[in-house]
């Protein structure tokens, strides 16, 4: 027997449940479990396989040493908050207090758990670009939200002004953005940023944005929304070093926002995690102060990760649609005779040895048509791993 409490709805809510009630496993670990079956390469979770900058690995054994190994402050140690202040400075001319517009996070999806929660009520609606982050939905669902999305439709994955305008109305609370954007890999231009922020003054609604993927470009400029004239005062701003730094597991985030809205997300945070990663803090305070060229290199470095494995699914006779940034590649294969991506995912470590992710699992079940014969496949991985990939995708023959 199942209880029908309201949380439990709300978790129902957020969570693709089977048909016995119980929480179905993402597609993400329906994946990773194929290829851990079938010994095929898993280019479907967005994780690397190697190493990032060795100094900012070394700066975490020196603090392990140190015994920087007991709960740090509430915040953020003053030396994380001090770096992420001096990166926005440096990097887009930002100036942030860090002792009240910082705050540390147990990685991003903290940051966006802590701000949703702390201020969206039961009945707010959440606006967001679809395809999106699995967890973008079950966040607002658990926070009583409406979510409410605007497509990205290939190829360009970039939103219809008229139908990013329909989406906001006097219930908008938040309007989450996400650039770098995942699964598509597009930078957002300045002018559909500022089409966002006018609607956002329109409607008295609080901008949240998911930046993690923010030095991951490929010769096109990130501009953080909170950069544009007369958005800094209503914006959160979110990011974390996982993604630039290689270190996915150690869960280091931060956001910046104005004193205010730091408070109140402070409230609800200090309920979730308190505080984390103590040793792993003053490693990405380093990490945060390395030379512009180690940056430039990581991303060089990934965009040639890119070529490598889009020329493999060209071979193969999909269809690639290169991204801007981020660790991911979306390929159609509709030209191979696949409509139907899920399946074609669930066939494709027998057929070729490799493992991909459905781009329909990025959005609501009654949208999937739009993006039905898409594929979302990582390349943040070792060339060598990418190369075989490579082969076994260019081996590929056309169904029939």
């Amino acid at each position: 027997m199942h209880r029908t409490g309201p949380w439990l709805r709300a978790a129902e809510g957020a969570m693709l449940l089977g048909p016995d009630g119980v929480p179905a496993p993402t597609v993400f670990a329906e994946m990773s479990a194929l290829a851990a079956a079938t010994g095929a390469i898993n280019l479907g979770q967005g994780f690397p396989d190697e190493d990032g900058p060795a100094a900012v690995l070394d700066a975490a054994v020196d603090a392990i040493r140190r015994g920087v190994n007991q709960y740090p402050p509430g915040r953020g140690t003053p030396e994380l908050r001090a770096a992420v202040a001096e990166h926005q400075e440096h990097w887009y001319g930002s100036t942030v207090d860090p002792d009240r517009e910082v705050l540390v996070t147990a990685g991003a999806t903290e940051a966006l758990a802590a701000t949703l929660l702390a201020f969206v009520e039961p009945g707010d609606e959440v606006v967001t670009f679809e395809p999106f982050y699995d967890a973008y939905g079950a966040l607002i669902r658990l926070a009583g939200g409406i979510h409410v999305t605007v497509p990205l439709t290939a190829p360009d994955f970039l939103p219809d002004e008229d139908t990013l305008r329909a989406a906001f109305s006097d219930r908008t609370r938040v309007v989450l953005v996400n650039t770098p954007h995942n699964p598509t890999g597009r930078v957002l231009p300045r002018e559909v940023l500022a089409t966002v922020l006018e609607l956002a003054e329109r409607h008295d609604a609080l901008v949240v944005t998911d930046e993690v993927y923010e030095h991951l470009t490929f010769d096109v400029p990130h501009v953080p929304i909170a950069t544009l004239p007369g958005a800094a005062d209503r914006t959160v701003t979110i990011s974390s070093a996982g993604k630039t730094f290689s270190t996915t597991g150690w869960k280091v985030g931060w956001l910046t926002a104005p004193a205010p809205l730091v408070e109140a997300i402070v409230s609800v945070k200090q309920y979730l995690t308190f505080v984390n990663g103590a040793p792993f803090q003053p490693a990405i305070a380093a990490g945060l102060r390395l030379p512009d060229e180690v940056f430039h290199g990581i991303a060089q470095d990934l965009s040639a990760k890119h070529d490598l494995l889009a020329a493999g699914l060209r071979s193969a006779g999909f269809d690639v649609l290169r991204p801007d940034g981020g660790y991911f590649v979306i390929a159609d294969a509709a030209p191979l005779g696949h409509e139907d991506a899920r399946e074609f995912c669930l066939a494709l470590p027998a057929l070729a040895g490799v493992v991909g992710v459905p781009v329909s699992a990025f959005v609501r079940p009654d949208h999937a048509a739009g993006y039905r014969s898409l594929i979302r496949f990582a390349f943040c991985k070792r060339r060598s791993v990418l190369s075989e990939a490579a082969t076994r995708l260019a081996a590929l023959t056309p169904a029939h």
